[in-house]
């Protein structure tokens, strides 16, 4: 039975490894991969030696770390509400329109927000903005605003697939527990906070940790559709990801992407084990106590 699985595992999974020596070579097609010139660590250097770097690894790092943060919360809010909604009907009702937003492509969810704050005919410079006496905002030309809007639009579109896991987690908790609980007493904020959230910890710890493996990697869609690759936004909007496609449609160099892709992949697999060994030590530390 594993056999299938193991097959697609390895064709699609190790072989193109492989494709690592793309990062270390500069590519010639009519040499092909394996006979194209070794140049070593000289397609890094596009990403570490240039003015850029500083301000694209920064804003991958504080925008992801930001969304693992507050999707996470959020998440376990608005699963915990979910719970308690006792009937079937509305419960899932409640759900499909939490998760709508998560099936919908980036593209779409680009021009909804162009939709918004189009300088000409968005819904916020027409109607919202003049009911407040502030005067039309060109939305598209002020970077100070897109840190805010990039992180509600991830929160609006990304909330609902992790709060489907972890409320699949909370229903699976004994309801013995909440009975217990109710009579000694406790509060419903008490049975959350010694019930509901300790019981699901070790969902959270996965997905927390599969997120901190690809904090390196960031939502393409999110940083060029919803920004429109607008130019006065890229100090603000510019990750790896997006920086990286800048370059490779410009210079046609599939060494630097793949560096790039090399880099991301390991220092992601770093955090991960680093943060996996954290995890373990204090949940040694605590079974001690």
């Amino acid at each position: 039975m594993m056999v299938p699985g193991l097959a697609y595992l390895i064709m699609n999974n190790y072989l193109p490894m492989f494709g690592v020596i793309i990062a270390f070579k500069d590519i010639n097609y009519a040499k092909g991969i394996l006979g194209s010139d070794w140049i070593g660590f000289k397609n890094f250097e596009y990403l570490f030696m240039t003015k850029d770097a500083l301000v694209i690894t920064r804003n991958t790092i504080l925008y992801n770390g930001s969304f693992i943060i507050l999707n996470t919360a959020f998440a376990i809010g608005v699963a915990i509400l979910l719970n308690e909604v006792r009937s079937k009907f509305a419960a899932r009702l409640y759900q499909s329109v939490i998760l709508l937003p998560f099936l919908i492509s980036m593209v779409i969810v680009g021009y909804l927000v162009l939709s918004m704050l189009s300088a000409e005919s968005g819904y916020l410079n027409l109607n919202l903005l003049p009911m407040l006496g502030i005067e039309p905002i060109s939305w598209y030309f002020e970077p100070k605003y897109w840190p805010y809007i990039l992180t509600i639009v991830q929160l609006w579109k990304g909330t609902g697939y992790l709060c489907v896991i972890f409320l699949a987690a909370i229903i699976g908790i004994d309801n013995e527990y909440y009975e217990a609980a109710t009579i000694d007493g406790a509060s419903k904020w008490h049975q959350i906070r010694s019930i509901t959230v300790p019981l699901i910890a070790p969902t959270i710890t996965i997905m927390t940790l599969l997120a901190i493996g690809r904090i390196f990697y960031s939502d393409f869609g999110l940083f060029y559709q919803v920004p429109l690759n607008s130019g006065p936004l890229q100090p603000v909007t510019d990750v790896i990801d997006t920086y990286v496609y800048r370059g490779l449609m410009t210079l046609g160099d599939i060494g630097m992407s793949s560096a790039a892709g090399l880099y991301q992949s390991v220092v992601g697999f770093v955090l991960v084990l680093l943060s996996n060994y954290i995890v373990s030590k204090r949940s040694k530390e605590n079974a001690l106590f």
